[in-house]
């Protein structure tokens, strides 16, 4: 098995934003990658999450408290193997093949493929990016040289990891809640005080944290953004124990603790008036990475299910030749993939606002809006797939034999992770107020309906009809108070996620046959899912959908 080779769509989307040098590294690479994804971290992944989990080893022979995560060989060997490959490195540094700094495209479709087999290990790869985003953008000239080679390591030198260190017990998702302090010492700070949901404890080089320096403002406008080595320059601890690991239900590879900090030396980042702002953009880097996470476990569970009703012969026949199968993934396939466009389509406008030109207003308010949009509906389509996964195994799915039951409990995380969905709600309706940011999705989704194959002009009048539906929910939600708006806020995210789902597959089918016969799968599930449908389209175009029997392009 190979995650890449056996994945078209995401072929197709990287020759849709790479040039041609870019695409033949990138090509090659993910080649190999992808195999490695599908059988040896695969097969690590499995030990991790069973018998190899990370263990705190709090104290030494002497007693003394040294705060020490434990993880297995083969967790360390995913980390030199994904590391090495630029994931984090070449966001930043040249290619030497290419001689060209990388980009998020080829990052995010590194963390696809690996999150089809380990999640959890997404997790640290996604803090390392976004401790890394904000050292380098941010942090002063002194810092960067410090610290920047090993953040950007493939290998040369020695691999920090990074963290990004945010809830607090009295916090959670309200940040301004937060109380941890800031003392300053000559030039630098000591910090005090405790995160309770500390991912990467132990694994990371540095982490950056949010805190108050002494005198400081309450609630979030407060907050200062600071590095935190995870050591001293001589080895020894930098003044913090680990209380605990969190024993969770799933992404048991990464370990997550509960941090106290006794005056670890650590050095303020920008402008102490701006640490939260610093601090959402990492978040949204990471919202985008945890929408990359939830499609590849949706990759994952589909084609497991796929694989699964191919071999599985009930009543005399495959599981495959029942229609009611043969429904499911179709409805499978053409969600997945028309949610990986859509989310790679957002990592294109992500790399092009946040470069030296950072992008206009209006495409600044589009990236957050649909950072919000997509991270909500994937995450929630990342734990459907899996139990879709497991119901199509039948009893075998519910099986720890099977990768289905980790799929599920690692999905089930990626709902709460950089957001739930209330607080996304809230902060769609925070860019409308703020931003003109309905004004703006209404304009995008309006233009994407411009131009659409003329085999689905029917489906184009549907969208634009719930176009003008969710207008007319907007404008009512408008004449109410700030407070009870929000009772709507993710009826109408929800609303935009399929509009954003909608135009994406129609955009997707102007160049391509078999996208044609998604898109209409698509719309009639986002749509028309709960009426009879007497064109019985899943399994009309099961074969090209589900087998890709027809060629791709027109």
């Amino acid at each position: 098995m190979n995650f890449y080779k056996e994945d078209l769509n995401l072929q197709m989307i990287l020759r849709k934003f790479l040039n041609e040098d870019f695409f033949a590294w990138a090509n090659s690479e993910l080649e190999e990658f992808g195999e490695l994804c599908a059988n040896e971290i695969d097969q690590r992944a499995i030990h991790t999450d069973r018998e190899g989990q990370p263990r705190l080893i709090k104290y030494d022979a002497y007693g003394n408290d040294i705060s020490h995560v434990w993880v297995n060989e083969g967790y360390k060997q995913t980390v030199k193997d994904t590391y090495n490959r630029g994931i984090v490195g070449y966001l930043h540094k040249p290619i030497p093949k290419l001689g060209i700094i990388g980009n998020y495209i080829y990052s995010y479709a590194q963390g696809y493929l690996l999150s089809q087999t380990e999640a959890g290990f997404y997790c640290p790869v996604t803090l390392s990016m976004a401790a890394t985003f904000l050292v380098e953008r941010y942090a002063d000239e002194a810092l960067k040289e410090k610290y920047l080679p090993h953040l950007l390591s493939t290998g040369e030198t020695e691999l920090y990891e990074g963290a990004t260190f945010l809830t607090e017990r009295q916090g959670g998702s309200d940040v301004g809640a937060n109380t941890v302090k800031a003392v300053k010492e000559g030039d630098y700070y000591r910090i005090y005080g405790e995160k309770y949901f500390a991912s990467n404890a132990g694994q990371c080089g540095i982490t950056t944290i949010l805190a108050r320096i002494e005198g400081a403002p309450s609630g979030s406008k407060g907050l200062s953004l600071f590095l935190v080595p995870w050591k001293n320059d001589d080895g020894t601890n930098n003044g913090f124990t680990i209380r605990r690991l969190k024993d969770k239900l799933g992404v048991r590879a990464v370990p997550s603790g509960e941090i106290e900090f006794n005056g670890a030396k650590a050095f303020l980042i920008g402008d102490p008036s701006r640490g939260i702002n610093y601090m959402m953009e990492a978040l949204n880097l990471s919202r985008i990475c945890n929408a990359v996470a939830s499609v590849g476990i949706m990759r994952r569970a589909y084609i497991e299910a796929k694989k699964y009703a191919g071999n599985r012969p009930a009543y005399g026949q495959l599981l495959t030749t029942f229609p009611m199968i043969q429904e499911t993934l179709s409805k499978l396939g053409s969600i997945q993939e028309v949610q990986t466009s859509a989310v790679f389509n957002l990592v294109a406008l992500y790399d092009r606002v946040i470069g030296k030109e950072n992008g206009t207003k209006e495409e600044q308010a589009l990236v957050r809006l649909l950072i919000a949009i997509l991270k909500m509906r994937t995450a929630e389509e990342a734990i459907h797939f899996s139990h879709e996964a497991i119901e199509m195994h039948g009893g075998n799915g519910y099986i720890e034999d099977f990768v289905t039951p980790r799929l599920l409990r690692d999905a089930q995380v990626l709902t709460v992770w950089e957001g739930t969905a209330n607080i996304l709600g809230l902060e769609i309706l925070r860019l409308f107020k703020k931003m003109n940011g309905y004004a703006i999705f209404k304009s995008y989704i309006e233009e994407k309906l411009i131009e659409v194959p003329k085999t689905l002009v029917d489906e184009s009048k549907i969208v634009r009809k719930k176009l003008d539906e969710l207008n007319e929910v907007v404008q009512y939600v408008y004449t109410l108070d700030a407070n009870t708006q929000t009772y709507y806020a993710k009826k109408i995210a929800n609303k935009m996620a399929d509009l954003v789902e909608a135009v994406t597959a129609l955009e997707d089918a102007k160049d391509h046959i078999r996208k044609e016969y998604i898109a209409k799968v698509m719309i009639h599930e986002r749509y028309f899912k709960d009426d009879i449908n007497k064109e019985q389209i899943h399994l009309k175009y099961y074969d090209e959908i589900v087998n890709n029997k027809v060629s791709i392009n027109k």
